[in-house]
């Protein structure tokens, strides 16, 4: 049934009075806490204009960061560094937001279009599902430090399950991959695809193309800043903060907070990494022959998340389609995960941590401290057994 555009005014009123208590709690923050990660991005746009070297650049005092993204990002935000930092960081949250419902239609589609038919139902229920969705952890931290990791997810997204896209499948996953490296998984998605599929070739070679081609593009335009990312910026984790921070909630970063001998850390890693990368794409390769495609996104995305070494918890903004493809099958499944990572339950782990209680402390503290990675591995295999859980 053919909705009139007006239809849709009630969701979109719905979604700003439901965000509006965010957005004003963190653009209420004082000047050198709010939207930190935006201020690297303008600060990698500013070094470009200014002709800085951009990997030696630094956001201003208390914070310091450095703009740690390959040289395509730092060229693709010098239009944040030629208007206001006032201006930036309304546009960027206004498209955060609007990307968001983006991303809950396409994640949600299946579920929504099975609920009543109601005039007003679908619509309103997609307004509220984006509501929820926005108040996840993951997705609350887009807007807390003004993260870009939600428009890499809809890129992807929007790559896999449009059904008549207007570009070349593969498009969006490389320019994603070119801009941060985390989307990466999705060529080796693509790449198994085609592997055991010849006719699906077409995508991955795309999508390949299109990161070697964004990726080349700044060694013929800031050859210096390129070759100082790849060759020096690339190599130190250290750059991006703390590995061992309990917001680290990769593979690596749980074995960190170990402190384990490094060698045997490190083996550890490769080791689990190697396994569930296997188990993890092996699955999605299943769901994309079922013709599952969202399930096969939602598992690539967790291995952006799992097999990085350093995964943030605003990393996990892949939980949206891990939620909207438990939803087509296990609706209270579905809300069980979404109040799970609606809640900082990591800090909750840090803070048991801190109590300082004999071996109650160190251990419930440590595991808790992981909450959402070792959440991330159980739906790995939550995914990967989804029709035998839709029997049950």
């Amino acid at each position: 049934m053919r909705r009139p555009w007006w239809v849709w005014a009630l969701p979109l009123l719905i979604i700003v009075v439901a965000a509006w208590p965010l957005v004003a709690y963190w653009l209420g923050n004082s000047d050198d806490q709010r939207l930190v990660d935006l201020d690297v991005y303008r600060t990698g746009g500013w070094a470009l204009l200014e002709g800085l070297p951009v990997y030696d650049v630094v956001t201003p005092a208390p914070q310091l960061l450095p703009f740690t993204y390959p040289p395509i990002a730092a060229m693709l935000a010098v239009p944040l560094a030629l208007i206001s930092w006032e201006t930036a960081q309304w546009v960027w949250i206004a498209a955060i937001i609007l990307t968001l419902a983006a991303t809950v239609w396409y994640a949600f589609r299946d579920a929504l279009q099975r609920s009543p038919r109601g005039a007003l139902f679908i619509p309103i229920a997609f307004g509220l599902v984006t509501i929820a969705c926005l108040y996840l952890m993951p997705i609350r931290d887009q807007i807390r430090f003004g993260q870009v990791d939600l428009f890499l997810v809809a890129l992807c997204l929007l790559d896999c399950v449009v059904r008549r896209p207007a570009w070349p499948r593969g498009l969006l996953i490389g320019i994603a991959t070119a801009v941060k490296l985390t989307p990466g998984v999705f060529l080796i998605y693509l790449a198994i695809v085609a592997w055991r599929d010849p006719t699906q070739r077409k995508p991955f070679f795309t999508a390949a193309g299109t990161t070697a081609v964004l990726t080349l593009l700044p060694f013929a335009v800031i050859p210096k800043d390129a070759a100082d990312f790849w060759f020096d910026a690339l190599l130190d984790s250290e750059r991006l903060g703390a590995n061992t921070a309990t917001t680290n909630q990769s593979i690596r970063g749980m074995l960190l907070r170990l402190y384990w001998p490094d060698t045997l850390t490190t083996i550890l890693w490769l080791a689990a990494i190697a396994f569930i990368g296997w188990y993890g794409f092996r699955a999605a390769l299943r769901a994309h022959r079922d013709g599952d495609t969202l399930t096969a996104v939602a598992l690539t995305g967790l291995m952006a998340v799992l097999l990085s070494p350093v995964a943030w918890i605003h990393h996990l903004a892949w939980i949206i389609i891990v939620i909207g493809a438990l939803s087509v099958r296990r609706p209270l499944l579905a809300a069980g995960v979404w109040a799970y990572y609606i809640l900082p339950i990591p800090w909750w782990g840090a803070y048991i941590k801190f109590w300082e209680i004999p071996v109650l402390s160190p251990t419930l503290g440590k595991i808790v401290q992981n909450a959402f990675g070792l959440g991330a591995i159980a739906l790995v295999w939550i995914l990967a057994r989804r029709k035998k859980l839709a029997k049950t």
